[in-house]
């Protein structure tokens, strides 16, 4: 059997660095990105490869993408997953802070697709998989660039779903929630039916199922990956949403009128 590879852009810290290792586990070969020499440590210790560079840089994503086909042969997974965009009031946010969460977050999956769906349809199939939030769902006023700019990224996921999963490329987007990874403070567990924060390893489960062929007849979701509720302000419950289950991944939605 061919061996696979999957390339992770944010791949040294996080969701993006516990995904690398699930599809280690997984017995995918692995190339990595990341601004920082985490994803070089990482891939030391996963026998990997890696270089650094801002997913924004269009000319650091040519890179990692020849330098993983020089290395490998092909690609047939990739996880985008890019950090967090400018913050604050809304109206405050002046226009160079906007232009900057959109370089940071709707560009580099546009440039990541037309980089590796010339290699996918060669090879006959892949899967990429974009790590987004929760917002790009339900908009929140403490991430104003990011609920707007994900949500663009999720209205690309389903374009792009249309127009090449009869290629057998996938495309979906992974709408996590709150993160240990994150270092938040325990107000934002609290805001989880759970209590408690996600591990990144189980988000990283669930990306993972996604970029392999477990998932081969999904394409164009978004998978909200949390469980939290949404209230008024006298704490009535407006509605609900319940993990995503990679068994089922169906979207449930309750609504307390």
């Amino acid at each position: 059997m061919r061996e696979k590879t999957c390339l992770v852009i944010g791949g040294g810290r996080g969701m993006g660095a516990a995904t690398a290792r699930e599809m280690h586990k997984r017995g995918y070969r692995l190339s990595l990105m990341s601004p920082s020499e985490s994803c070089e440590q990482l891939a030391k210790d996963l026998k990997a490869v890696a270089l650094r560079g801002k997913a924004e840089n269009k000319e650091n994503l040519k890179s990692i993408v020849s330098f993983t086909m020089e290395k490998y042969g092909r690609i047939d997974s990739v996880l985008v997953h890019v950090g967090g965009p400018p913050k604050g009031d809304l109206l405050e946010i002046d226009d160079e802070d906007w232009d900057k969460a959109n370089q940071m977050i709707i560009k580099p999956v546009i440039s990541v697709a037309k980089l590796v769906t010339p290699i996918m349809l060669e090879q006959g199939g892949g899967s990429i998989v974009n790590i987004t939030t929760f917002s790009a769902f339900e908009p929140s006023l403490t991430f104003p660039t990011s609920s707007v700019y994900r949500a663009g990224v999720s209205s690309f996921t389903k374009l792009f779903s249309e127009r090449y999963g009869a290629k057998n490329i996938r495309m979906n987007c992974l709408l996590p929630g709150f993160t240990d990874s994150l270092n938040l403070p325990d107000e934002f567990a609290q805001l989880s039916s759970l209590k408690r924060l996600a591990r990144a390893e189980e988000q990283a489960k669930a990306a993972a199922f996604l970029l392999s062929d477990d998932s081969s007849y999904i394409t164009g979701h978004l998978i909200l990956h949390h469980f939290f509720s949404f209230t008024d302000r006298t704490g009535r419950i407006l509605y609900s949403i319940t993990t995503q289950l990679p068994q089922t991944l169906s979207l449930l939605l309750s609504f307390d009128h």
